[in-house]
């Protein structure tokens, strides 16, 4: 079985969201869409679920207020405890309202770090990775939507072309 797609090249982002429409309204399946600059609603318009990164982000910052809390109270009140600018040692409570810009930061240093690197391994984006544009056009002007073929080659390429494409390739991906 051959693995073969088709590679339909728009060059206004408005053509290529009325195409991404029409084509899940066809019902045919999107592989992907590469475009040089984001398009908004594109997401939306491929049926593409919405993101959980959010929800990483959030858990990040709790992870990162606890390890702030433990570390304060760990060097500041149990380890080497001192009395700082009048400030008792007695306890966490006490001096907590000095230690939340410090918790602050580290909430943000933990989720802002542990994004990019969920971001790169969600992305699959190693270091030295090959890029995986098709065509060199799409990071200057052009869009390009990728559509699996089953054994409907002639009809995809009439389609996209009824579509507004100004290129329809069909590609052999083996």
């Amino acid at each position: 079985m051959s693995n073969k797609v088709i590679y339909a090249i728009y060059n206004d982002d408005d053509v290529l969201m009325d195409a991404v429409k029409k084509t899940r309204a066809a019902h045919y399946h999107i592989e992907d869409v590469f475009t040089p600059f984001p398009v908004h609603g594109l997401d939306k318009a491929m049926g593409l679920a919405p993101t959980r990164l959010a929800i990483c982000a959030f858990i990040y910052g709790l992870c990162g207020i606890s390890f702030a809390t433990w570390m304060m109270n760990y060097i500041m009140i149990q380890d080497w405890p001192q009395d700082i600018g009048g400030k008792p040692s007695f306890s966490y409570i006490e001096n907590m309202p000095s230690f939340v810009p410090i918790m602050f930061e580290e909430t943000v240093f933990f989720a802002a770090h542990l994004m990019v690197i969920t971001f790169y391994m969600r992305s699959r984006l190693w270091p030295f990775k090959q890029a995986e544009n098709p065509d060199v056009r799409t990071t200057d002007d052009h869009f390009l939507m990728e559509v699996a073929v089953n054994n409907n080659e002639e009809e995809l390429v009439s389609f996209f072309k009824s579509t507004g494409a100004v290129e329809v390739n069909v590609i052999d991906k083996n």
